[in-house]
Formats: C-alpha cells, sequence, structure tokens
C-alpha cells in the first residue's frame, strides 16, 4: 500500500472522500474540512498545517486520515502541556507534532476514512514518517477503542478523558423522559424551564437551510463573545461558518432566544442520522438558566422529535450530570518519538486511564435517574 502526506484537502478529490467516508458525520465530511482550510481558521500561520494521510492501492483511495502538522497544543482538548514542559526543562522540542483530529471538535468519531482498512494498519506509516522527518510524535484523538495487544504492539499509548452525553432510551416525549427522575431533580429541570417562560424568553429553532445572513451574524457576535470573555480569539472564522452553512445545510441546527424580539442568545449544533452535536453557544446578555435551556434542553426535544439516539452536547461539564448526561470514556493514542521520554509518558497514560475510569465510577452515583440506567 502506498502512503503519502497530503498538505491541502482539495487536493483529494472530493468524491473519492465521501465515497470512502460513507457516513452521516459532519465531522467525516469533506465539506468540513475544506471550510476550515479556505476559511483560513487551520493553517500553518495558525499552527495547524493541513498534513492528510492519504493510502492508495494500484492508484486507487483506500484511505484518508486527516492530519496536521502542530506548533502548539490548542483546540484539541486531549492535554499534553505536561508533556511539552518536561521537554523544555530538559532542553528538547517537543513541537512539531503530527495530530490527527477534527480541528476544534472534540467527537468521537472514525478518524481513519475508509471501507476496508483499520486505523492499526496506519501506525506504521505513521511512525516511519515522523522517524524520518522533524516530527516528535503523532496523535490520533477521539478515536474508537482500540485492543490493547494491538497498541502495545505498536508502542501507542492510549489516554482516556470523560464526557457527559445524553442516550435516547426510547422516551416518547420530553415529559417521558423527566419521568425516569428521582422526584427531587424532576423539579429543579421543571424549575429552569419555567424560568424561561417567566422571563419572557422565546426560543426558536432553525434548521441550516433556513438560517438568515442576519441570524448568521448575530451568532458569529455571541460565539466571539464567548472567547472575549476568556480573553481568548475565536478558532474560527466567520467564513468558516458561512461555507458549511452552504455547502453542509441539513447538518446543522441554530437555537436562538429572545426578548420581545429582539434576539439575546444562541446556540449552534450539528448533526446526523444519528447524533447531535452541541458546539458553541453565547449571549448579549445574562438570564437565569438560558444557557441549560438553549444548550441542553432544547438539544434533547430535538433528538426525541427526529428520533436520534445521542447528543453529544461537547467536553467537560459535570453540570451536565443532574440533568441526564451520562458520563462516557473517550479514546486517544499517542506515539513518542524520544526513547527516554516513553516510560514516563506510558506511566502517565495508564495513571490516567485509572483515574478517568474512577472519575466515570464516581459520577455515576450522580445520576438523577430513578434507578441505575
Amino acid at each position: 500500500m502506498k502512503t503519502e502526506f497530503i498538505n491541502a484537502v482539495d487536493k483529494i478529490n472530493q468524491a473519492t472522500w465521501q465515497l470512502l467516508a460513507d457516513s452521516s458525520s459532519p465531522f467525516l465530511n469533506y465539506n468540513f474540512f475544506k471550510a476550515l482550510e479556505t476559511s483560513q481558521s487551520v493553517c500553518s500561520e495558525r499552527g495547524w498545517q493541513p498534513h492528510h494521510l492519504l493510502c492508495s492501492k494500484f492508484d486507487t483511495a483506500q484511505a484518508i486520515l486527516p492530519m496536521y502538522i502542530k506548533q502548539h497544543s490548542w483546540g484539541e482538548y486531549v492535554f499534553d502541556w505536561a508533556w511539552a514542559d518536561a521537554y523544555q526543562k530538559h532542553g528538547l522540542p517537543y513541537f512539531p507534532k503530527l495530530v490527527a483530529t477534527a480541528p476544534f471538535t472534540p467527537i468521537a468519531t472514525t478518524k481513519l476514512i475508509s471501507n476496508n482498512i483499520a486505523l492499526p494498519e496506519v501506525f506504521s506509516a505513521l511512525t516511519e514518517h515522523c522517524q524520518e522527518q522533524n516530527i516528535h510524535s503523532w496523535h490520533i484523538l477521539y478515536a474508537p477503542e482500540i485492543d490493547n495487544q494491538l497498541l502495545t504492539a505498536s508502542n501507542v499509548f492510549a489516554r482516556n478523558t470523560v464526557q457527559f452525553h445524553w442516550l435516547n432510551r426510547q422516551y416518547e416525549n420530553f415529559n417521558d423522559f423527566l419521568a425516569s427522575f428521582t422526584a427531587r431533580k424532576r423539579k429543579n429541570v421543571k424549575k429552569e424551564r419555567l424560568s424561561i417562560a417567566q422571563q419572557n424568553i422565546k426560543v426558536r429553532r432553525i434548521l441550516g437551510k433556513n438560517i438568515t445572513p442576519q441570524e448568521l451574524e448575530f451568532f458569529y457576535l455571541t460565539y466571539q463573545l464567548t472567547y472575549l470573555k476568556r480573553q481568548h480569539s475565536p478558532h474560527l472564522t466567520l467564513d468558516f461558518f458561512a461555507q458549511v452553512l452552504a455547502t453542509m445545510p441539513d447538518n446543522i441546527l441554530l437555537i436562538i432566544a429572545s426578548i420581545e424580539g429582539d434576539d439575546i442568545a444562541c446556540a449552534w449544533f450539528f448533526f446526523d442520522d444519528h447524533q447531535l452535536y452541541g458546539r458553541y453557544w453565547g449571549s448579549t446578555q445574562e438570564c437565569n438558566n438560558l444557557h441549560f435551556e438553549l444548550c441542553y434542553y432544547q438539544g434533547i426535544e430535538f433528538c426525541l422529535e427526529h428520533k436520534l439516539q445521542t447528543f453529544n452536547s461537547g467536553a467537560q461539564g459535570e453540570h451536565k450530570i443532574q440533568r441526564g448526561f451520562e458520563p462516557v470514556l473517550t479514546h486517544s493514542y499517542h506515539w513518542i518519538k524520544h526513547l527516554g521520554f516513553r516510560p514516563a509518558i506510558q506511566q502517565f497514560c495508564q495513571q490516567e486511564q485509572q483515574q478517568m475510569q474512577h472519575y466515570l465510577e464516581h459520577c455515576q452515583q450522580f445520576l438523577p435517574f430513578k434507578s441505575a440506567v
């Protein structure tokens, strides 16, 4: 099998990409990655140099692994700052590194786009490439779980994080979902939702094809405000959102809150045939419980109406537990070139995996359901 690394997504045939993807997931869609690059949301100037792996046999593409040469660890959500600090203390470079991910998107997907090749089958190609180039490690983030024997054979270390997902257990409607809660937790959710009406807040859901330019501009204003409150610059440009809205309208949901006709907050979601993905939130004024309503409860209702099985609300957020989001493990994989650092990083990963398992079990104790789900 021939392997090569491509420095721009538009150098890969779109029809070939989509045929290999064979999925409704927006985070495997060619247009998602193209919008990231052509909008300059990811580029070498921002520390994200496209470096996509293309595998082919007899001049026919067999697999694509979207990847980036990184000069920092921003926008990944699997944090390796401590590793970079340890390298620096020893006078060694940690960057550049090679990362397979959907940028700024901590969503578990089949990162290797292929009909017949499994992810471990490209480990050796990635390792060989890093050995030959000035690349100090490779990382595959938010991927399906891989058998430990396959990882050990390739000197690859696994890491876990915990996210909180809503799971559709054949609920008929939102009240049916709430009926699975204990009385006290159910009362709390009803109180939060009632407060929205009491504040005279109206909420509307808009599918991608119906989002107006004015609504997109208002969303981007609130998106920017969210980052500015944390004294960060937004990762994504307005052009990125405009492009995905034009090319992927059937994968986008925008929820807007207003008071007396004036829009005050937004939540942006992607969705596919099976899942809803909560991505971005912002507001121009503070209102009690509005974040919970737009980012969680409205999303659950959308899942119920459209028979979606899972609602992935994004990274972190223990406050989601009491609102019916269950802890789940995510999986990432890491190869380190420097032989001296491998034992310490391997030990770090093993200890972290144990901690994440304990944390998941701890979180399960606080679920709001009447009995174990």
